[in-house]
């Protein structure tokens, strides 16, 4: 967004839904990896935690037997982690505490500001087959089913607990009243825009918002790009497919959230469903080679509001 419209004002909301405490520190995954991200600092190759990252630490704890041994923290990346806590311990929101981090990753762009969803304790639980279990199911954190499971285990059902008495972030309201443009990004549709979407006051926000909405399909030719978004759908009731995931999100002319539903070339079958579902849907690239790439769909997607 920032590469096609570079002097454009943009807010990042982040899911707080994967956040998990381990060895006594708060862990935000969906935070860490956008802030790193924006900030020029991920690794490319993993696609997650900070380039040139080390792991002496997890050696050592692994060392002591400590457990769970399955989720890594690495050297650089615990830093994040320490600041984080010990402010939230504090009594700092993690508004303030994702704003006072952001200070160092963001300040060559003013312009740009990254935003927890909410300041209140959200996370996603996955139920999954379990035979040694009497039910023959159980509930794990989706932080253990994804990393420790590699999501193995079939996904009975999708919980986002607290999502019922969490609160917008201060200021979002608002921010979602007066926007430009609200994108919906290619993210898993379950577990990264499922929990953002949850909290009633954003939900309501952006139906209600003056702004055109725009979705961007993240399941190309019945395939996720990325992720395991194929292992979560089917257990909240929704196909594998760009089309079916639109329709999820529905349209805001029928007590949805989009006006428009961009999809790959592969998808164009589903327009017609797409179209009868009230929503406006493009059909071009999705896949995002380069960043180029990605500026021109979301330029692509951008004009399609205007006509």
């Amino acid at each position: 967004a920032r590469r096609a419209y570079p002097d454009a004002h943009i807010t990042v909301i982040v899911n707080t839904a994967d956040d998990i405490t381990l060895h006594g520190l708060r862990i935000c995954p969906d935070l860490d990896t956008m802030m790193y991200t924006l900030g020029g600092a991920r690794d490319p190759e993993r696609g997650w935690g900070r380039a040139g990252e080390t792991w002496r630490v997890k050696g050592e704890l692994a060392s002591y037997r400590i457990e769970p041994s399955w989720f890594g923290l690495g050297d650089l990346d615990l830093a994040t982690h320490l600041v984080r806590t010990q402010m939230l311990e504090a009594g700092y929101p993690l508004s303030q505490v994702t704003e006072a981090l952001c200070a160092r990753w963001l300040a060559d762009d003013p312009r740009l500001t990254m935003v927890p969803m909410s300041d209140d304790r959200v996370e996603t639980h996955i139920v999954i087959v379990d035979g040694n279990e009497p039910s023959g199911r159980r509930a794990v954190h989706f932080q253990e089913y994804w990393v420790r499971l590699h999501a193995v285990p079939e996904a009975l059902d999708v919980i986002w607990v607290g999502i019922d008495k969490a609160s917008a972030t201060p200021g979002l309201e608002d921010l979602i009243a007066t926007a430009d443009l609200i994108l919906v990004a290619p993210s898993n549709p379950v577990v990264s825009i499922g929990p953002i979407l949850g909290v009633s006051q954003l939900r309501s926000a952006v139906i209600q918002s003056a702004a055109p909405v725009v979705g961007f399909a993240g399941i190309l030719g019945g395939a996720p790009v990325l992720g395991m978004a194929h292992r979560l759908l089917p257990a909240v009731g929704i196909d594998v497919a760009a089309g079916a995931v639109g329709m999820h999100y529905g349209a805001r002319s029928k007590s949805g959230v989009l006006d428009t539903w961009v999809m790959d070339n592969a998808d164009a079958h589903a327009v017609a469903a797409v179209e009868e579902a009230g929503l406006r849907a493009v059909v071009t690239d999705l896949l995002m080679h380069d960043p180029d790439a990605t500026a021109n769909f979301i330029q692509l997607a951008v004009e399609s509001t205007h006509q």
